[in-house]
């Protein structure tokens, strides 16, 4: 046996696991231990640092002060967001409008929206004025940086001593921050808001900037915003010309306009502005010798009580200046409007409506109406939204969707002439069925075959609905659309007979076309927008798009020929006028609900209603008697001493010799038409009578030695 040789085993070389081991666990071990070593170190000298006695009371109070600190700033930054988001873009934007209005002649109607005038520049404010707001507003309006702690502190205290809320701490410019950002609600989140906004505006405007702003845009009652606008709705005068007790009253406003407004409390608003003069004096910008008139001889506001205004149409043109605004892309906020409204015609269509309700609102068991007037070019020139504003601001004439009888009927026949039709044409009266739906006639009887004018001026119901089928519904529906029927039609079966609401103005509008010659009317009740420096930034005549044809020239002729026969041959001879043909359509609808005239002549056009807010029935009114009174009692004053237009395309528009119209009033006169002289015209004859009194007459002797002069010349020949 063999034994096998014994060779050297090999030895085996330690692991690199071993020496990073190693390594880790020293290096952990001088970690700690150089941890160690420098805690010991900050003990030290911490020891050598440590407060006793009072110098740890400061100590302790001056950390726990460092800590509420963090603690506060991180609270005032969350508390500071809402305002900062409100301020992302800068100021904000005016979005309300304040608008001038005009009539056509350029004389003042009235205002809406607020009421506000241009802005004055501070430098140009009377100085009693700016003293009096910042004597009772902020007294230390240029010393405080928006947020004026010692005032707060001092009202805070005079209100402790009166037992309730005397005075306020909050500054001016914490009053525009709630003016420009904020609403009016007592909170303690608001107040918050405030105090950050204001340190805000501090920080981004001057303090002239500041004082300007505020003064134009706070509210001072009656709807006026800013110190111009309430000077001159309150004294009639310019915010420069005021005196020193109008300042202090107009001072006295900005805390509670609704109390002292001096045209709804003139003895409060008195009593106001004396605590402002004591204000003024104790704040040392006045003397109690200078201030002195100003109490014995106190402000007195103007009497707007009784100054006559267009309201119904101030509201529709209101309305429309907005929409003016955002189609044109107006970035003005404040316009100086001219309008299309004659207020002479204003009034007689006024007059005329209130006197047939008054005279026949009971016998016929109606109680209120509305009447649109529109030149031929369709300026409107008259709007009465119902009976009284005071009592009803709602618009009957421009809002008040009602059926319109067979007054709607006249855009079936238009689009008929319109397809190639003539009033000559015959169609046949005779009972029709759709589906469940059997019309009737007025009187429940049949004609046989008429023409379409007779049809149309008997106002026959079988005819338009057999005339509606055969022109097409659609079809009908685009003709009053395109003639300016703004509100829905439904199209349906008996739309021919007027079932589908309109309003007023509508059908006025879309009447238009015919005293047009054919030709759209363009609607509009503003001829010109300005801004406050007087520059015209929209005009009717530049802005609006050029007529267009709606009804050929042939269609429109036999349109007028039809509905001048209506108004001589048919229901509306009540409606004729002395001196002019017209054409018109009466329309009444079911249980005698709504009574419709609509007519026109080659100068206006003029659409009535009669009827109940209810929808309750009538006694048996028709669109033949208060709405065609009404409108021939309006037009029949409306058309003296003026330049009579002929309708288009009819004969004889002016025949000599007219009979005399139907009476409208039971015997009674009608309303007189005057013409109105302009503003300007007014005071260039109050000038020339104010120089004529002015001249001191000549002495007998002179006019004697005149004679002699002259000699026996014979007298000048007058015409």
């Amino acid at each position: 046996m063999h034994n096998k040789p014994n060779f050297p085993r090999k030895r085996r070389q330690p692991s690199r696991l071993i020496e990073i081991d190693a390594w880790i666990d020293s290096s952990i071990w001088r970690f700690f231990h150089a941890v160690a070593i420098w805690w010991e170190g900050v003990t030290i000298v911490s020891r050598k640092m440590r407060a006793r006695g009072f110098n740890r009371i400061l100590v302790e109070l001056a950390c726990e002060g460092l800590t509420l600190g963090l603690a506060g700033f991180v609270l005032l930054l969350a508390l500071a967001q809402p305002a900062i988001r409100m301020t992302r873009n800068g100021l904000p934007q005016e979005t309300n409008y304040s608008v001038l209005f005009l009539d056509k002649h350029g004389d003042e109607i009235g205002r809406r929206g607020v009421m506000r005038a241009a802005a004055v520049p501070i430098d140009e404010m009377p100085d009693n004025f700016v003293k009096a707001v910042l004597a009772t507003e902020d007294r230390r309006f240029f010393d405080h940086f928006g947020i004026d702690f010692i005032g707060l502190v001092r009202a805070m205290t005079v209100n402790a001593q009166a037992g309730g809320v005397v005075q306020g701490g909050s500054t001016l410019t914490q009053q525009l921050a709630k003016n420009l950002f904020l609403s009016n609600e007592r909170s303690l989140d608001r107040k918050i808001k405030e105090a950050f906004l204001a340190l805000w505006l501090e920080s981004h405007l001057t303090k002239r900037q500041i004082l300007s702003m505020y003064l134009d845009r706070a509210y001072m009652g009656g709807g006026t915003f800013g110190a111009a606008a309430a000077a001159e709705f309150y004294f009639g005068k310019n915010i420069r010309d005021v005196s020193l007790a109008e300042a202090a009253m107009l001072a006295g406003l900005f805390k509670a306009p609704a109390k002292y407004a001096p045209h709804i409390n003139l003895p409060a608003a008195r009593a106001r502005a004396n605590e402002v003069l004591t204000n003024m004096v104790q704040a040392h910008f006045l003397t109690e010798g200078q201030v002195i008139a100003a109490r014995r001889h106190p402000a007195t506001a103007i009497d707007r009580s009784s100054t006559p205004s267009p309201d119904y149409f101030l509201d529709y043109a209101f309305d429309e200046v907005q929409r003016i605004a955002k189609k044109y892309g107006l970035k003005q906020r404040n316009f100086i409007a001219r309008t299309t409204i004659d207020m002479n015609l204003q009034k007689l269509a006024d007059e005329s409506v209130e006197y047939h309700l008054r005279q026949f609102g009971k016998t016929y068991k109606v109680g209120e109406a509305a009447m649109v007037v529109l030149a031929s070019d369709g300026s409107v020139r008259a709007i009465v939204g119902g009976r009284d504003y005071g009592v009803s601001q709602f618009n009957r004439a421009t809002k008040a969707l009602r059926q319109p009888g067979s007054s709607f009927k006249v855009y079936v026949y238009a689009t008929a002439m319109q397809q190639g039709m003539t009033p000559r044409d015959t169609i046949v009266d005779s009972p029709i069925t759709i589906g469940r739906w059997s019309p009737q006639n007025y009187g429940r009887s049949f004609h046989g075959r008429v023409t379409l004018a007779t049809a149309l001026a008997r106002s026959l119901n079988v005819p338009a609905v057999k005339l509606y089928q055969k022109v097409g519904f659609a079809n009908t529906v685009k003709t009053a659309k395109a003639m300016g029927i703004e509100s829905p039609l439904r199209g349906d079966k008996t739309m021919a007979l007027g079932t589908s609401e309109v309003t007023v103005m509508d059908q006025a509008t879309a009447y238009t076309v015919f005293a047009n010659g054919g030709m759209d009317a363009h609607r509009h009740a503003i001829e010109q927008l300005m801004d406050g420096d007087g520059k015209v930034v929209w005009d009717a005549r530049r802005d609006l798009p050029p007529h267009h044809r709606v009804l050929s020239k042939q269609a429109t002729k036999y349109m007028n020929e039809m509905l001048v026969g209506v108004t001589e041959n048919g229901t509306a001879r009540r409606a004729q006028l002395s001196m002019t043909r017209v054409g018109g359509k009466t329309g009444t609808t079911q249980s005698y609900r709504d009574g419709w005239f609509v007519g026109f002549t080659g100068n206006y056009v003029g659409a009535v209603w009669f009827g109940n807010d209810s929808f309750a029935p009538t006694n048996k009114l028709t669109g033949g008697s208060l709405p065609a009174m009404t409108w021939q009692r309006f037009m029949e004053a409306a058309h003296k001493n003026i330049e009579l237009k002929p309708i288009p395309y009819i004969d004889d528009p002016f025949p000599a010799g007219r009979k005399t119209v139907a009476d409208s009033g039971e015997g009674a006169a009608p309303p007189a038409a005057t013409q109105p002289l302009s503003r300007k015209a007014q005071e260039v004859l109050a000038t020339i009578a104010d120089r004529l009194e002015a001249i001191k007459p000549l002495d007998p002797e002179q006019l004697a030695s005149a004679d002699a002069n002259t000699g026996d010349a014979a007298p000048a020949r007058t015409q």
